[in-house]
């Protein structure tokens, strides 16, 4: 009898019909940029290709593997790095205003069963954890900038920022076996309007509050700086007069001759003004050999 079922056509075809699927339900090939949990009765048996940090490439556990036919289910996870967005949010800053936050974090599931039992294993476990991730993402911008004025993004200090938001999101994205590799903020802008014109006011009333303290302690620099430079000119002065009171006298007559004249640019231009003097007088005592 079983010769003739071999010679039945239709047999055959079922037999091998029946052969390629059961092969198709035991092999499967697992490529380099995904890792699988095993499923037995919707229990973990084991991972395949699981993520390794600096691990190189095709020499991974990427290839043909077997499983229970029929039995076994795979749960395939992207090993590649994949992102969360939070889109045009509100955000309150610690100076009371309103932000309109963009930002995005970038990640990797590093732990696939740790994943699967976080989120299920039904549909795809990338988009459960990106679900997961979002509110979380959202709830560590809010709490780090909810400390930070609004000024700070407009600094340098920005990048300091994004740092804390992703370490905060780092503790919180652990139990669902997920490395978070970058958070950036696109941007983050106050809303048309009132409150945008009220706070550029506060921002140019405090840069010209700090603009006056800078000025007055210039001028106050300035007035030390001149002060030390009259007492050095004073010591000098009394140096001299001490090592020569003639020429110290003599110097000191010259200068005095070239303000009244006018020679040095005074107050009293060259020629304007007549001046007229005793032979006697005391003051052009240096032009009659200093009085001696």
């Amino acid at each position: 009898m079983s010769a003739t079922l071999w010679r039945n056509p239709v047999a055959i075809g079922l037999a091998v019909l029946f052969a390629f699927v059961l092969m198709a339900s035991t092999f499967t090939i697992v490529p380099e940029t995904e890792q699988v949990v095993v499923l037995r009765f919707e229990k973990v048996v084991r991972t395949v290709n699981a993520y390794k940090p600096k691990e190189v490439f095709g020499r991974t556990g990427a290839g043909m593997i077997a499983k229970v036919p029929f039995v076994d289910r795979l749960v395939w996870i992207n090993k590649r790095v994949l992102d969360v967005d939070y889109d045009n949010q509100q955000v309150l800053s610690s100076d009371q205003l309103r932000l309109e936050v963009d930002a995005y974090a970038r990640f990797r599931i590093t732990d696939p069963l740790k994943a699967v039992n976080a989120t299920g294993s039904v549909g795809s476990t990338e988009e459960r954890v990106r679900d997961a991730l979002q509110p979380l993402l959202g709830s560590s911008i809010r709490a780090e900038l909810g400390n930070q004025p609004f000024a700070t993004l407009l600094t340098p200090e920005r990048d300091r920022v994004m740092d804390n938001i992703q370490r905060r999101l780092q503790r919180l994205a652990t139990q669902y076996g997920v490395q978070i590799v970058d958070v950036r903020i696109k941007h983050a802008d106050l809303p048309d309007g009132s409150p945008l014109d009220s706070a550029l006011k506060r921002m140019q009333t405090a840069r010209q509050q700090q603009a006056v303290t800078i000025r007055a302690q210039g001028r106050k620099d300035a007035q030390i700086v001149r002060a030390d430079a009259d007492a050095n000119a004073a010591r000098i002065y009394a140096e001299s007069f001490s090592k020569d009171a003639s020429f110290y006298d003599f110097y000191r007559a010259m200068q005095s001759y070239r303000h009244t004249f006018g020679a040095d640019g005074g107050d009293t231009p060259t020629g304007s003004t007549s001046i007229i003097l005793s032979p006697n007088n005391s003051y052009m005592k240096q032009f009659e050999g200093g009085g001696r």
